[in-house]
């Protein structure tokens, strides 16, 4: 039996952002998700970083709440 890993990082690239005030907007969709630790978004960059518990978040439910804030996203390898 293998134990699956509570927190997992992601790290997604979203497109859209014209202010810094975006980073926030962000920040607080998938901050309210459940099974998220921690978010932190590179306005510079376009980088999306989540630590989340992946058997109660995905990945996918995390683009979702991307882009329910406004910005399209997608999963990155790196």
């Amino acid at each position: 039996m293998t134990a699956t890993p509570a927190t997992t990082h992601s790290i997604f690239r979203a497109e859209g952002f014209s202010c810094p005030s975006c980073v926030t907007k962000i920040e607080k969709q998938v901050g309210r998700l459940e099974g998220v630790q921690n978010v932190t978004v590179k306005f510079a960059s376009g980088r999306v970083e989540v630590d989340h518990n992946p058997a109660v978040t995905t990945p996918d439910e995390i683009v979702g709440a991307i882009g329910k804030a406004g910005y399209k996203a997608a999963l990155s390898a790196f």
